[in-house]
Parts: C-alpha cells; sequence; structure tokens
C-alpha cells in the first residue's frame, strides 16, 4: 500500500502532521508513506523513520516565472505524484490545489476537506473530513485516522535532526560555556511581523532573564533580513549581553538546540512548536492566533486544555499568555492595515515576568 499525505502549508503545520504520520505507520505497517510539502518546510518530516519520500512544491519558483512556465510546472509536479500510483492521499488543509492533486493521482481512497465553493470535485472524496472548529490542530490532523474507522494511538508531534546538527550544536554551547538545561531559548520575532511584541518588551525579558534570574538568554532567528533587523533592534536596547546566533543555524540546529535550552519563550512560530515536541516547557505570547488551535501542544497529555477563546492558558509544562480583549483572537495580520497587533504591543511585561519565572520554579 502506497499512502500520500499532503500539506501545503507552513513550517509549524508541517510539524504538527507528525502524529498523523505515526498512526498511519502504526494501522499500515507495511506501508509506503509520502509527504508533499511546500519548498522551505521539508525539515520538519526529514530524517522521520515513517517517511519514505518527499515531493517538494517550489511555488515561488513557479510564481516567479511565466503564465506558461508555472502551468507546466505545476502539470509536472502532478504528473509526477500520479505515476506513484498512491492507494490513499489525504489532503489535510482546506486548499483546491490539494484536493485537485489527489483527485488528479487516481487514488480509489481520497480523504479531504470539501471544496471551498462546494464544487464538483466534491464528489471525488471518499471520505470527508470534519469541520477544525475550536479543536487544536494536532486533534483536526488526526481526523484522517477517525474517519478511516480507527482511533490514534498516540499525538506525540516529533522531529529528527542529525549527527551533524548535533555536532554542530555542542560545539556552540562549547563556544558560549553553556551548559545543557542552563539557558533560555528566546525566539523573539516570526516571519509575520503582526505576532511580535514589542522590541522594548523583548528587551526587558533579556535583561531579566540575564540580570534578575542569573540566566543565560541565546536568541535565534531564520537568516532573513528583516528577522536579523529586528533582532539587532532588539539587542541594542538590552542592558545584558545575550548570546545573539540570529540566522547562523538551520531549522534542524534550531531544533537540536532548542533541546538543550532549561526553557523557551517567544511568540507564536514554528519553534514554538518545536520547542512543544522537544518538552522543552514554554512559555509564548500570543496575539491574533487562536490558542485554541495553535497553542504549544504538551506531548505528554492526550486531550488540549486550551478550551478558552483568550486569555491566559496552559497545557501540561507549557503556558500562553493572551490578552483578554474583546477582539480577540481576530486572526487579522495586525490592527487597521497596520501589520502590527496592539494586543502583543500592549501585553505587560510583568506578566511575562511572573509567567518565566513561575516556569522556571516549577522546572527545578
Amino acid at each position: 500500500m502506497k499512502i500520500l499525505v499532503i500539506k501545503f502549508l507552513n513550517i509549524g503545520d508541517v510539524l504538527l502532521i507528525t502524529p498523523l504520520i505515526d498512526n498511519l505507520k502504526y494501522y499500515y505497517p507495511d506501508a509506503i508513506i509520502d509527504i508533499a510539502l511546500i519548498k522551505g518546510t521539508e525539515d520538519m518530516v526529514t530524517m522521520h523513520p515513517s517517511v519514505n519520500k518527499i515531493h517538494i512544491f517550489d511555488r515561488n519558483r513557479l510564481r516567479s516565472g511565466s503564465k506558461w512556465s508555472r502551468i507546466l510546472g505545476e502539470w509536472r509536479y502532478a504528473k509526477k505524484i500520479k505515476d506513484e500510483k498512491y492507494d490513499i492521499v489525504i489532503q489535510t488543509t482546506r486548499g483546491d490545489r490539494g484536493l485537485n492533486l489527489a483527485i488528479f493521482s487516481g487514488a480509489k481512497t481520497i480523504i479531504s476537506y470539501p471544496a471551498k465553493d462546494g464544487r464538483f470535485t466534491d464528489r471525488f472524496i471518499t471520505h470527508k473530513l470534519p469541520k477544525i472548529e475550536n479543536r487544536h490542530m494536532v486533534e483536526a490532523n488526526l481526523d484522517p485516522i477517525r474517519v478511516l474507522g480507527k482511533e490514534p494511538v498516540s499525538k506525540k508531534v516529533s522531529i529528527y535532526w542529525s549527527q551533524k546538527d548535533e555536532k554542530r550544536v555542542k560545539e556552540i554551547l562549547k563556544k558560549y560555556n553553556l551548559k545543557e538545561k542552563n539557558f533560555i531559548h528566546f525566539h523573539p520575532v516570526s516571519r509575520w511581523m503582526f505576532k511580535c511584541i514589542s522590541d522594548h518588551t523583548a528587551a526587558k525579558i533579556i535583561d531579566y532573564c540575564q540580570n534578575e534570574l542569573n540566566t543565560p538568554v541565546v536568541i535565534t532567528s531564520a537568516p532573513i533580513k528583516k528577522e536579523l533587523q529586528k533582532i539587532q533592534s532588539i539587542i541594542s536596547l538590552c542592558k545584558s549581553k545575550p548570546i545573539d546566533i540570529s540566522g547562523e543555524l538551520s531549522l534542524k540546529e534550531t531544533s537540536a538546540l532548542n533541546s538543550k535550552a532549561k526553557l523557551f519563550t517567544g511568540v507564536d512560530t514554528a519553534i514554538m512548536h518545536i520547542s512543544a515536541a522537544n518538552d522543552i516547557p514554554v512559555v509564548a505570547m500570543f496575539g491574533p492566533s487562536a490558542v485554541y488551535h495553535w497553542g504549544p501542544w504538551d506531548n505528554n497529555i492526550n486531550k488540549s486544555s486550551y478550551r478558552a477563546k483568550k486569555g491566559i492558558q496552559k497545557m501540561g509544562k507549557h503556558k500562553v499568555l493572551q490578552l483578554d480583549w474583546e477582539c480577540i483572537p481576530c486572526g487579522i495580520d495586525g490592527c487597521n492595515g497596520t501589520k502590527v497587533s496592539d494586543c502583543l504591543i500592549q501585553m505587560p511585561f510583568n506578566l511575562i515576568q511572573q509567567s518565566i519565572k513561575e516556569s522556571l520554579e516549577s522546572i527545578e
């Protein structure tokens, strides 16, 4: 049997399908499981012991070409998947591209959300996925198992890296004289800047951890200009000197580094989900995002405890800070078209301070 799982979304979204992969392997131990995803997200499933092949869709490259080159590229990608002759194709995202690809594959079993506009393509879906509603995405990503008449045996989110990545991280720890489980991993930026707290608040977090908690802070970010500029702005406001390795690590290396931390703090990003997958306690600042969908998942708990629409919430060792404003969660990329979320910019520092302190005390 050959199974294809499609997830055409972002890095964190791809990471959260790993419980689905594990359950598919459990119920179909002899199956070949492949993944279709967008270029740049593949690190979340590479080296996964149950993943055979990854079909990478280079969306940015196709968009940069002419209309006809894009059509040709889309056709070649779809034809490559059709030639695999999958028995089951699982489309885990509400999007027409994934559903059309599943139909074109010729698979006898197609598991998918209905088309957004209720088009005739729905007739090809053999197993329709239910609405996500107010459930966590880990639970929603396991619906394909349920519609196949089975119950999930595991809800663990997992990520893997190489010995080379591990070696690179050990060199960094040695270079900065850091001990395992004795530093705080701080990832204050996101590719979506409307998810960020203010630079002044971020600087206060660093100074508090280093000067008052006597705990070193290691800062990471993607090697993207706007993220690196924001990191430099934050550091310029600091009174202490954090360890800045922003832009220096790959996603795999960042994952390996995170696994050595005592605590992670940051905003709603893929790195937050990676930290939860590594069982590293999280203190996360949320703004427009719905915590009941995207809160850090505790691998030791089988049921999400993110039941409120807003406010401070916990799931096991993880804590999410979110204001109790009427407009939250809006799901909008910033207030009034500014690309800045007031609910994050105005988050009180003393709330973050107290939460970090309490999380560290619970570890000790």
